[in-house]
């Protein structure tokens, strides 16, 4: 099968290349970046920008499937910046599918779609959007799904996955983030850090893409929850997270509270310098952490088929693992 994962230089799209590659596939990507390693694999890459139509025309071309993953990221930037990558982007997907006949298109979304700032607790798809978002990632992604599950028909299936906190060795924002905070000091819980949240394995988030691009027209225009099944509390994310790279667990906390109000007026400082690099709190992360964030996932596994298959405590071995402990 002749298939196409934009954004196939990244963490969970590169996943995803290797499982495709496993099962025979023929792949082509296309990335902003340049990426030896692929091309080394026997990937086809390509690169260019997803605001470009005639780029991801000329990408689409020939392929038979789609995994777009390709999007920006993160809880700080110009709007218009995450407008041009995650709407312009998925649009421009989109219309060369149709350009060229494509028969699938599986696009990456995130469960932050649906958050409205309060705990989400064992929630399925049937939660709504939100009327109001903290940060132009989740706006930005959330119109970019509805365009995706809006699209499908007419010989185009499209099905739209929400992957959350996906992690595991070569993990460049969750992992990182947490092991660096610890080691300059600046690592604090929000609250207690008993509220449960959902996390996902990259081997387990990919699998569930590729499944979703051979499962029947019955996914079409669906939108689907993708976790590891096992929900757990903050502080024992954090902390396993430690201890996998041989650092104490964290102790202090500040309120939910002060964090968010630390967030708003940091987001006010940086914008009013327009300062690049990403507050060390904001509303949206003050929120995400403060509050529970589960899924019942019990759609992707009826329809798609997914069942996580490296657990928590395996995830945990293999990034303490990488980390040489």
């Amino acid at each position: 099968m002749k298939t196409l994962v934009t954004g196939g230089g990244g963490f969970l799209g590169s996943a995803i290349v290797r499982q495709l590659l496993d099962r025979g596939d023929c792949v082509r990507t296309f990335s902003r970046s340049d990426y030896p390693a692929l091309r080394e694999s026997g990937v086809e890459t390509i690169r260019g920008d997803v605001a470009d139509f005639d780029a991801v025309s000329a990408a689409v071309e020939g392929c038979e499937v789609i995994y777009h993953v390709a999007a920006k990221a993160g809880v700080w930037g110009r709007a218009d910046d995450y407008h041009r990558a995650n709407v312009v982007g998925t649009r421009n997907i989109i219309d060369a599918c149709r350009q060229h006949g494509v028969k699938r298109l599986v696009y990456t979304s995130s469960p932050s779609v649906v958050f409205d700032g309060r705990d989400q607790e064992n929630v399925d798809e049937s939660v709504p959007y939100p009327n109001r978002f903290l940060a132009h990632y989740p706006r930005t992604k959330a119109e970019a799904e509805r365009m995706v599950i809006d699209a499908n028909g007419d010989g185009l299936v499209t099905v739209s996955l929400r992957p959350h906190l996906i992690w595991g060795p070569g993990d460049p924002h969750l992992a990182p983030r947490v092991i660096d905070r610890a080691r300059a000091g600046g690592l604090r819980l929000i609250g207690d850090g008993l509220q449960k949240v959902d996390a996902v394995y990259v081997e387990n988030a990919a699998a569930a893409h590729v499944l979703a691009a051979d499962a029947g027209d019955h996914v079409g225009g669906k939108a689907y929850f993708v976790t590891n099944g096992e929900p757990i509390a903050m502080r024992e994310l954090i902390n396993d997270i430690l201890a996998s790279a041989g650092l104490p667990p964290a102790t202090r906390s500040v309120p939910p509270c002060i964090a968010y109000s630390v967030g708003a007026v940091l987001e006010c400082i940086y914008a009013a310098l327009a300062v690049k690099s990403e507050p060390v709190m904001s509303r949206f992360v003050a929120r995400q952490l403060a509050t529970a964030h589960w899924y019942d996932i019990t759609a992707a596994r009826r329809d798609l088929g997914y069942e996580p298959i490296v657990s928590m405590d395996e995830g945990m071995r293999r990034l303490a693992e990488s980390f040489g402990k």
